[in-house]
């Protein structure tokens, strides 16, 4: 079978929402067509929407090996791959005790090579909190609201680190005031 009709099948998975036979008949295309950058690609995609992430990461990086000026492959290999610093993220903030600072650190790398996730943004934003990190904290639900008007834990976020830098410039400025007394 030729790389176009292997193509055709594997959409005609995808229309059927069974994402593991159009994964195979896209990797079906790829052996009939090892040069053929957009089999790559779309097999990427399909691997991304599975959660199969180190898959898509490999079949991303071939398209973009084949054809390296194509933004688009350029883009996706970005978004696999902050998905994948966000997941080692999510594993060291799970662990006991959390490893905030390299987690943050994953996180945004993340958000370096995914501007618009939000999840890197919003998660970023706990930790600084959690870190006293209060400007770093605001500037990142900010943004993670931006990305997401109507996420209401985002808005929680802000509120709670608005509350946190009122309630830590009342006590600067009584702190203050009893100094010059």
């Amino acid at each position: 079978m030729d790389g176009e009709s292997c193509i055709k099948k594997a959409y005609e998975f995808i229309f059927n929402s069974d994402f593991e036979q159009a994964i195979y008949w896209f990797e079906q295309a790829i052996a009939a067509e090892p040069e053929n950058a957009s089999y790559y690609h779309k097999c990427a995609v399909s691997c991304a929407r599975s959660g199969k992430w180190a898959k898509a990461k490999q079949n991303a990086e071939m398209a973009v090996k084949l054809d390296p000026e194509h933004a688009e492959y350029q883009y996706h290999l970005q978004t696999v791959e902050a998905k994948l610093l966000q997941s080692e993220a999510d594993l060291l903030l799970g662990a006991v005790p959390p490893k905030l600072h390299d987690a943050a650190d994953l996180l945004n790398q993340a958000a370096a090579l995914d501007p618009l996730s939000f999840e890197a943004f919003y998660k970023l934003g706990v930790i600084y909190v959690s870190l006293n990190l209060l400007d770093d904290a605001a500037a990142n639900a900010r943004e993670a609201l931006r990305l997401d008007p109507s996420h209401s834990a985002a808005r929680r976020l802000l509120s709670e680190v608005n509350r946190k830098k009122r309630m830590l410039r009342v006590r600067i400025n009584a702190r203050n005031r009893k100094r010059n007394r």
